[in-house]
């Protein structure tokens, strides 16, 4: 077998490339509708979005950034109006990171951004069944 045929054929090789395709595609269909969000702007308001109140450490670890790199982001997004920092009530170093009002388009910009790109991707394929599937394994790689 060639080594092309080898990584084709390799999950984790498949796995990864599918998942920078994604990204790159996402970031396309932003730049479509006219948001003036970076993929990263838009994966760390996400995160804010669905675990409101975070503590930045616990963004930067979801995003696999340093803490610092983070910090110059949520700058960004602050900066925009999207977020609000608060100080953590139980650690005077930490911040929490909560949602503005402002944020609600550019959350329905991601979504909209992120279904074109769900539709083109998983077009033809049973999504449940892949869903189910990738969940399978998140769980099993999740144990430690």
């Amino acid at each position: 077998m060639s080594s092309n045929n080898a990584m084709a054929n390799n999950i984790g090789f498949l796995l990864s490339d599918v998942s920078r395709l994604m990204r790159k595609a996402f970031q396309q269909e932003l730049a479509l509708l006219g948001s003036p969000l970076t993929l990263a702007q838009a994966r760390a308001l996400l995160i804010v979005a669905r675990f409101e109140g975070v503590r930045q450490v616990d963004i930067a670890d979801r995003l696999e950034i340093q803490p610092i790199t983070l910090a110059r982001l949520l700058d960004q997004l602050v900066a925009l109006d999207l977020i609000e920092r608060r100080p953590s009530p139980d650690d005077r170093r930490a911040y929490h990171i909560y949602l503005r009002p402002k944020a609600d388009n550019h959350l329905q910009t991601i979504q909209l951004a992120g279904n074109k790109v769900k539709s083109v991707a998983l077009a033809e394929l049973d999504q449940d069944l892949l869903i189910t599937q990738l969940q399978s394994i998140q769980q099993k790689l999740s144990i430690n």
